[in-house]
């Protein structure tokens, strides 16, 4: 089964160097464990543009859907066979990366 792992930060700054290279490690061992499918950092949150299409005309918007204390920071993709590895795996990406991180099953 796949699960999102999306990383929730409260602060406007970028991962720090010591952090970077944690994260490295974290996906290497993701990886050499079969456990990699996807990941990526995000774009602060102000560079976001949200398209509406429900209506008549589309609408777009600069910014966030939702103006937060806390944003999406970054996320994995990763294979598990079940919940209680992946909540393991996601607290070990919390400890690398120094975030939240929220864990969801993909349908």
């Amino acid at each position: 089964m796949q699960y999102l792992f999306s990383v929730i930060h409260d602060q406007p700054s970028l991962a720090t160097p010591e952090e970077d290279a944690a994260i490295d490690v974290f996906n290497d061992r993701l990886q050499a464990g079969g456990h990699w499918v996807f990941a990526a950092g995000l774009a602060a949150p102000e560079t976001a543009t949200v398209i509406d299409n429900r209506g008549e005309e589309p609408m777009v918007t600069d910014g966030p859907f939702v103006e937060s204390k806390e944003y999406l920071a970054g996320f994995w993709i990763i294979e598990a066979p079940d919940l209680d590895v992946a909540l393991r795996l996601a607290a070990e990406g919390s400890k690398a990366c120094n975030r939240k991180v929220e864990v969801r099953p993909i349908r």
